[in-house]
């Protein structure tokens, strides 16, 4: 009876969070709503991150590198720990409704569709519409500089964004969700802020953020290569090429950089018959189709039905890992 609550509880949360995200979104740093911006989980993960790093940098690499595990281990616990106790005792004293209601808000903050969705779709709408001076304003959640892009250009950027973020806004957290509960969505949204704050590998962060950007690969590893067979098998659902998708991850995953996110950019770019590229970095895919605004929809299609079996698929994982962890 406990675990078939707990399997419910679970299950509650996880489309709750969904439903929440669908409806009320996230906050646009560029929105009216900037305080509720600014007051974000993630936005606070990243001011602690800046925050602390100036503390924790020394001439010495080796013991800069050992900082950097301080460093992490830091924001990860600071936001993780009050995530599980605060549900744990919520669950206890108020109840499971209340403990339904809030841990699906905090699950949620941990996801991100609505808002990339409406970006995409902005950014679709202005390259049709020819305003790529619009296109170029809502192309932000690229992290690419879009004053100079063109109208393929910015398509690829968005698409790539896309997919990247369908791993690390998506189905990461619903992973981790689906084995440690909520607490587990939170300890991954810190580990892959810090990658976005410090993980880089430039002069200024290559030891305080080595191993930020080394905990965010691990964790990644195997949903960002799941990412990539549910784009696959969205594929196919959506009458696109899965055939192709497939030969084009085996022969482009590793042009990009990145060690786990070129799974899911070749994924798409076979599906769509189409080149991503960041140029002067990599160039995956071919060239057969022209990229424009109907590739963007067609990728957002893809990325939705991504989402569901991923969704799905992540269910018996919950099941099962209900027997043995609490669900917080």
């Amino acid at each position: 009876m406990i675990y078939i609550l707990a399997v419910l509880i679970a299950v509650c949360v996880l489309v709750l969070a969904i439903i929440i995200d669908l409806l009320v979104g996230d906050p646009s740093p560029w929105s009216p709503w900037k305080l509720r911006h600014k007051l974000h989980p993630t936005v606070l993960m990243g001011k602690l991150t800046k925050a602390l790093e100036p503390r924790f940098k020394n001439s010495n690499p080796r013991i800069e590198r050992l900082n950097g595990v301080f460093l992490a281990l830091i924001v990860i616990i600071t936001f993780t720990i009050p995530a599980y106790l605060g549900l744990r005792f919520i669950y206890i004293l108020l109840g499971v409704l209340v403990y339904v209601l809030v841990a699906a808000v905090i699950l949620k903050l941990t996801i991100c569709i609505k808002l990339e969705t409406d970006g995409a779709m902005a950014v679709a709408k202005a390259i049709e519409s020819g305003d790529l001076t619009d296109a170029r304003k809502y192309a932000h959640f690229s992290r690419r500089e879009s004053r100079d892009l063109t109208g393929p250009q910015i398509t690829s950027a968005v698409i790539e964004s896309m997919v990247e973020n369908l791993t690390d806004f998506k189905l990461s957290p619903i992973f981790y969700y689906a084995f440690f509960g909520v607490s587990g969505a939170v300890a991954f949204r810190a580990v892959n802020t810090l990658d976005g704050m410090v993980g880089f590998k430039d002069p200024e962060h290559i030891h305080i953020g080595w191993f930020s950007a080394t905990l965010d690969t691990m964790v990644n590893y195997v949903p960002a290569r799941l990412t990539a067979v549910l784009i696959v098998l969205a594929s196919a659902i959506l009458g696109e090429d899965y055939k192709n998708a497939w030969i084009i991850v085996h022969r482009d995953h590793a042009k990009v950089p990145s060690r786990n996110h070129g799974w899911q950019m070749a994924a798409t770019a076979g599906a769509l018959h189409v080149q991503l590229e960041k140029p002067g970095h990599y160039a995956i895919g071919d060239p057969t189709e022209e990229l424009a605004s109907s590739t963007i929809i067609r990728a957002l299609k893809i990325r939705n039905v991504a989402i569901i079996i991923g969704i799905l698929f992540m269910l018996p994982i919950l099941l099962l890992a209900r027997l043995y962890l609490f669900p917080c």
